[in-house]
């Protein structure tokens, strides 16, 4: 007869849901970004107090607050999102939460498993493949007690670097099924650099002449631009940032910030061709948006890489790969980093400040604008045509100050800044945000003015998609349809989901309005008609297309 004590009894047995709402707890989790339909009703059922619901009233605001959410935050956003066509509607911010590897758990219902075989009404065919490739991790569980598990997993692999969003399809009937509880575990998510290769950049930053860093949103996003200042100061290298970066990852006052490069391969090689070496930190080499002539990739100039994303490595055309997250390489570069003997590189100079005038000037509501927010307040943008005045007319200071999409789609900075303003209840979040942008997600409204956040929306009205126009003038075609945008009154849609609003149509107008706008306790929207002439993002010169008759210095961004 053995003598061996009958193993450990399992903790008791909780229902999914249950399990489900402790593990978020335990990864403080405290608020869920969904709008629900009846697959989730079960989960929703007797919702607990500790955990606050945040309805959007359409499934994209919902992914975009918990994006801005969980960046402001630096913990994974949870979306309760409806089957199939929820998770349809929500596509495009899912994208954008992917390029902008923004950490999200989004679950979605499914309907009942034993009706699933019928193709039953508002189920999800082949539900984990839907959000593909947008996702780290999706999954719908082979049994209901597999759910927690699968969020667990989902969590973790939405927190490690490179962040992204994960997906789970919960079936209707899991909630209810008992399971064992799931225990929260520790997992580390720094990866240090090689050594060898950290020893070879540093070498080369001894021996260069003229080096550049080229940061990007890798290291804002790891709360890392304290260290990014002191190894470029160390360096006394001149400090760029990566084309369209989402974030601010250098002051763009400090005395060596170069500029903004080009998604141009011509205009970005032009505006690096004085370096001969180039360290691009926490960004892609390099994000282009047109086509041409890469001569930065000729080899005039040696190219490092500090990235925590294997994929943004693997596709680097030339140079020297180093896969670490942003601290432990900028500390060990900080550390290797004899002080150097070059003289100080020379930054950016910014132009005078605009003067008022009527039509009002973007670049005068823009400077305005810098000078009206108060200390500490984050910007949320999403203006593309005005991007190269807003770099020029409203520099940022650093840490945790701006955010926009990475992937160019429209529909996420507005309930992307209601978000940032419920994960940054002490501070001003302001929202710049242009007239086709904002009828993307304007019903995000809505849920700032119900919960009264401290967020401040400026519309840019030029009545169209300014992008656009500047495109079709650059590529020279012409009469396009769908570019124009007349008759939009947005205070009066702001007013109709209860914001506070006003119009500016004169540049006497303009301070008091923001001014106001910015101290009013809640949520207030400003819309600024602003003259409708035609940005231009990209010259002729590194265009490919016909030739035209822009100028060498018409530039996307900087002037070279």
């Amino acid at each position: 007869m053995s003598s061996r004590k009958p193993a450990a009894t399992k903790s008791k047995s909780v229902t999914v849901k249950q399990a489900t709402l402790d593990l978020l707890r335990s990864f403080g989790i405290t608020k869920v970004f969904g709008n629900p339909g009846s697959t989730e009703l079960p989960f929703l059922s007797d919702w607990p107090d500790d955990i606050d619901y945040v309805l959007a009233l359409q499934e994209a605001s919902a992914v975009g607050m918990a994006d801005g959410y969980a960046q402001a935050t630096r913990n994974a956003g949870f979306v309760n999102l409806h089957s199939a066509a929820g998770v349809g509607n929500a596509l495009g911010n899912v994208y954008t939460a992917h390029r902008n590897q923004t950490p999200l758990v989004i679950t979605a219902g499914q309907q009942a498993r034993s009706i699933l075989p019928l193709q039953a009404f508002l189920y999800a065919e082949r539900a984990s493949e839907f959000p593909r490739p947008y996702v780290k991790y999706s999954v719908e569980p082979a049994r209901p007690e597999d759910v927690p598990a699968a969020i667990a997993r989902a969590y973790y692999t939405a927190m490690q670097p490179p962040c992204g969003p994960t997906f789970v399809s919960i079936p209707i009937d899991d909630w209810a099924h008992a399971c064992a509880p799931s225990e929260a575990r520790k997992v580390s998510r720094e990866i240090g650099p090689e050594l060898e290769p950290m020893k070879a950049l540093v070498a080369a930053l001894g021996s260069a002449r003229h080096p550049a860093l080229v940061v990007g949103p890798g290291v804002d996003r790891a709360g890392a631009v304290d260290l990014m200042v002191r190894v470029a100061e160390k360096a006394k290298a001149s400090v760029w940032v990566s084309p369209f970066s989402a974030r601010c990852s250098f002051p763009e006052r400090h005395p060596q910030f170069a500029g903004f490069l080009h998604a141009s391969p011509a205009q970005l090689s032009d505006a690096l061709r004085e370096h001969d070496l180039i360290v691009v930190i926490g960004a892609p080499v390099f994000t282009f948006h047109v086509e041409g002539h890469a001569a930065i990739f000729d080899g005039s100039a040696t190219i490092f890489q500090i990235t925590d994303d294997p994929d943004a490595a693997a596709v680097t055309p030339v140079g020297t790969s180093i896969i670490a997250t942003m601290k432990p390489a900028l500390s060990t570069l900080l550390d290797l980093l004899p002080e150097s003997k070059r003289a100080t590189p020379n930054g950016r100079t910014l132009p005078p400040a605009p003067q008022a005038a009527d039509p009002l000037p973007v670049e005068f509501l823009l400077h305005s604008l810098s000078q009206a927010m108060p200390d500490g307040a984050s910007v949320v943008e999403e203006v593309p045509s005005h991007r190269p005045a807003m770099q020029k007319f409203m520099p940022m200071r650093g840490q945790d100050s701006f955010y926009t999409m990475a992937s160019g789609g429209l529909g996420y900075s507005l309930p992307a800044a209601v978000g940032m303003a419920l994960g940054k209840p002490n501070s001003r979040t302001v929202c710049l945000i242009g007239d086709g942008s904002a009828m993307y997600s304007i019903q995000a409204l809505w849920t700032a003015a119900q919960r009264k956040l401290p967020l401040t929306i400026v519309v840019i009205n030029n009545s169209g998609y300014g992008a656009m126009r500047s495109f079709s003038q650059v590529m020279q075609v012409r009469n396009v349809p769908g570019l124009e945008l007349p008759g939009i009154d947005f205070v009066r849609l702001a007013e109709g989901m209860g914001c506070h609003a006003v119009r500016v149509t004169k540049a006497a107008e303009l301070g008091k309005a923001l001014k106001r706008g910015m101290a009013f306790e809640g949520t207030s929207l400003v819309e600024v008609v602003v003259d409708s002439a035609v940005p231009v993002l990209y010259g002729q010169k590194h265009f490919p297309a016909k030739a035209g008759t822009h100028t060498h210095r018409e530039r996307f961004g900087e002037d070279s």
